[in-house]
């Protein structure tokens, strides 16, 4: 039985917590914050009920695998909803589309009879190769730790995959070249951001998201997506896993063999014989260690390029709105624009807008309300004053919105704003980046760092490292990262 100390009670944490647990270890997490969850969090007022992290969740079958090892099925655990209409898409020719929430078949269908043309028949062909794609790069790619370029020298052997694949080629280049309704190419750009990035720049593989979102359904848990997060909490101390908030970790301390323990911001020294950082990998090998053999994860972490940020209006609204779905976006005229201003470190001018506005009774005061969840793809703290422009650029938000067809300014009780800079205070994610690192470029997956790093006992965990953020990914590297340990 090992000494085992998570640092950050995020999900990749606590999911490896609860994993390691089961496996016989004594694992203590510890967790700056007031509350375990990290960004799956919620905000609460006046009865209204916001997921201020993510809204969606997709493979729910990696939840599923980690609730049966650590004591029980998924589905007792949370209240996990399908989505039956998922998403409602509004284009800037003033066309819409409503998709289903699963079923890749389905959805192509819906695509044919709402936008008309080829739409249905393209849609299927991506699907089929987007789920070829998903099936060669799911092992070596996904849920196996990342073995940098041995994983593309193994994939070369079969010239087929490496051609559905398309490695050189980027999503965007795809999506024009198999789609003939450009709205389809906005659809597909739009997965880019699920990962932080810009589809001109991300590889096309990134098809495999919206493949993975149809194939396996998107879904809603009853009381927020948050809830994940409390059950996932309750399962780890069940088992027996400590955990402490308020414990700010400020050194992970190492010696010539390996990891040795913790310090934290209040002089308290812990043992570990391993130690699982669920933090900002940037953050962990420039802040959190001084070890020689952590100068090369740090240098290739720099030459990522950080994913982009969110910016957040969370509002009570009065009466309930025609037409909305759970998930809803608003895309502008100029999608480039969007792309170019937040990754140039700009406030982007005409922006999607994204809103989820869940019909559940449970996240809002009474039937004749709704919880409106907006956010806009937004740069990193740093490159905006984003405390001096939050409140006018709130205003511009809802102002696009009401140019587009829905007004809740004179709905609105009250909003509450979470901005770029919020989200690097709150959570500590360098510049407010949701992900950690972007995938743009052909070589991003291979600048993500790796769950086993070079100093002997410490591992991470989380969307900053492999395989990348997002719920599903940030649960296998948990299940990465427990099987490591258990072969260590």
């Amino acid at each position: 039985m090992a000494r085992v100390v998570v640092v950050g009670a995020g999900m990749g944490g606590l999911a490896s917590a609860a994993r390691l647990r089961v496996k016989g270890h004594n694992v203590l997490v510890l967790e700056q914050g007031p509350r375990a969850g990290g960004k799956l969090d919620r905000f609460e007022r006046d009865g209204f009920v916001f997921d201020s992290g993510p809204s969606l969740l997709t493979l729910p079958a990696v939840y599923r695998d980690l609730f049966l090892k650590t004591g029980g099925p998924f589905e007792d655990a949370v209240d996990l909803q399908p989505l039956d209409t998922a998403f409602g898409y509004h284009f800037a020719d003033g066309s819409t589309l409503d998709l289903p929430g699963v079923e890749p078949g389905r959805i192509a269908a819906a695509m044919g009879q709402q936008l008309g043309g080829r739409a249905q028949r393209d849609w299927n062909d991506l699907m089929v190769r987007a789920g070829e794609v998903w099936r060669i790069t799911r092992g070596p790619f996904i849920t196996s730790p990342l073995a940098g370029a041995s994983t593309l020298i193994k994939l070369a052997t079969d010239p087929r995959e490496v051609r559905a694949v398309a490695p050189l080629t980027t999503l965007r280049t795809f999506g024009r070249r198999h789609l003939s309704d450009p709205r389809q190419v906005t659809i597909l750009d739009r997965y880019a951001t699920y990962q932080g990035s810009d589809p001109r720049r991300a590889p096309a593989a990134l098809m495999t998201i919206p493949y993975v979102e149809q194939a396996f359904g998107a879904w809603h848990l009853g009381g927020g997506i948050a809830t994940l997060a409390d059950a996932l909490t309750t399962r780890c101390l069940e088992r027996g896993v400590e955990i402490r908030t308020g414990a700010d970790v400020v050194r992970i301390v190492t010696t010539t063999t390996g990891v040795s323990g913790v310090q934290l911001r209040d002089g308290e020294h812990i043992d570990a014989d391993i130690v699982v950082a669920n933090v900002d990998a940037s953050t962990l090998y420039a802040d959190l260690i001084d070890d020689p053999r952590a100068r090369k994860p740090l240098r290739t972490v720099r030459r990522a390029t950080p994913s982009l940020s969110g910016f957040v209006i969370m509002a009570g609204v009065r009466g309930r709105t025609e037409g909305i779905h759970h998930h809803n976006v608003w895309f502008p005229t100029n999608y480039d624009a969007e792309f170019d201003a937040v990754f140039g470190g700009r406030t982007v001018a005409d922006p999607t807008v994204y809103a989820c506005v869940p019909d559940d009774p449970r996240m809002r005061p009474d039937e004749d309300c709704e919880s409106w969840f907006i956010l806009i793809n937004a740069a990193r703290d740093g490159s905006v004053d984003w405390d001096a422009e939050r409140e006018q650029y709130a205003d511009h938000v809802l102002d696009v919105l009401a140019r587009r067809g829905v007004d809740l300014r004179s709905r609105m009780l009250w909003r509450e704003i979470r901005t770029p800079a919020d989200l690097a205070r709150r959570y500590r994610a360098p510049g407010g980046s949701i992900y950690g690192t972007s995938s743009n470029g052909m070589r991003a997956s291979f600048l993500r760092p790796a769950n086993i790093s070079p100093v002997p006992g410490l591992y991470l965990v989380g969307g900053s490292s492999h395989p990348g953020g997002g719920l599903p990914l940030v649960g296998i590297s948990a299940d990465i990262v427990a099987e490591a340990i258990g072969r260590a």
